[in-house]
């Protein structure tokens, strides 16, 4: 296993060029001159030539890209709009957006997993089919229509949470208040979608014969669904855990763009809206390695669920 977790780990280093060379060809294709923009209209041709010698933006497409990914891997590089280094903004950035991820991924596993395995194992109920039910509604509804509806209900109608803004670290009373909205918001898709996968994996596995033989032996039936039937449906369900959370930090974008939340996906919002490349580039790719990690963490996980499992 050690093995293929080095392996793994290596990958990332491709992934990343790719995924960083993709980021930076979009940015190339927005029409305008960076430093004219940033600088506005009342720029003179010699503070736009400053700026574009400074942050390279009069090199060759190739000599951009390297010099771009060097400074952001070095932590050398720097932000046009804000004047500060990209990787400072970011991590000050970072804990806000794994908190909304990791609370919104906690709600999700609490919600999604009882109800589908209840689901499962009363399968034709008024339960089953109402939870279902509720289960596609939250599929098809986007996140930030689900949270401009909140806000709608529990800010303005019932008058009991804050709309929008950070009120600090999820331990706090306030910091709590202000994370509960955009973390239901953000986990509605991730509740539907495990609940659905939870009932159809505990669906098949509940059909599989030594289920039958256990029953046959007296095990108790809480024992059959929770240690052997659950243990067996796990994989496909952490697979879709975590593939839902490598997205959530990706969905975070309008989630915290809805909430006015500070995290990494509003701070590439503004940085797009204030052509800043650098940022921008910075970003996108920070999230782009946390989808990437996620997965890894989750391809790790499979063996501890099912010993069994090896890879070549």
């Amino acid at each position: 296993m050690f093995a293929y977790i080095v392996k793994r780990i290596l990958w990332l280093i491709p992934v990343v060029i790719g995924v960083s060379l993709i980021l930076f060809g979009i940015m190339q294709l927005v029409p305008g001159n960076p430093a004219a923009i940033m600088l506005g209209t009342n720029a003179t041709p010699a503070a736009i030539q400053a700026l574009n010698e400074k942050f390279g933006f009069n090199e060759p497409f190739h000599v951009r890209y390297f010099l771009m990914l060097k400074n952001f891997l070095t932590g050398e590089l720097d932000s046009i709009y804000y004047g500060d280094k990209v990787m400072n903004i970011v991590s000050s950035r970072l804990t806000a957006t794994i908190e909304l991820g990791l609370f919104s991924l906690i709600i999700a596993v609490l919600i999604a997993i009882p109800t589908g395995v209840i689901a499962a194992v009363k399968k034709n109920s008024l339960f089953d089919l109402f939870s279902m039910f509720i289960a596609t509604i939250g599929i098809s509804v986007p996140a930030f229509f689900t949270g401009i509806i909140f806000i709608y209900l529990f800010s303005v109608y019932f008058k009991i949470l804050p709309s929008s803004g950070y009120g600090g670290r999820f331990w706090t009373v306030e910091g709590f208040r202000h994370l509960i909205l955009p973390a239901f918001s953000l986990s509605t898709v991730m509740i539907a979608s495990t609940s659905r996968l939870t009932r159809s994996s505990m669906l098949d596995i509940m059909k599989e014969d030594y289920l039958v033989t256990a029953r046959s032996k007296g095990v108790k039936e809480k024992i059959i669904i929770l240690k052997h039937a659950f243990r067996n449906a796990l994989i496909p369900i952490i697979t879709n855990i975590g593939n839902q959370l490598a997205m959530m930090f990706g969905g975070a974008v309008l989630i915290e763009s809805v909430f006015a939340w500070p995290g990494v996906g509003r701070l590439a919002v503004k940085a797009v809206e204030f052509r800043d490349q650098p940022l921008v580039f910075g970003s996108i790719l920070v999230l782009s390695m946390l989808y990437v990690l996620v997965n890894l963490l989750v391809d790790i996980i499979y063996v501890f669920i099912n010993p069994r499992i090896s890879y070549k």
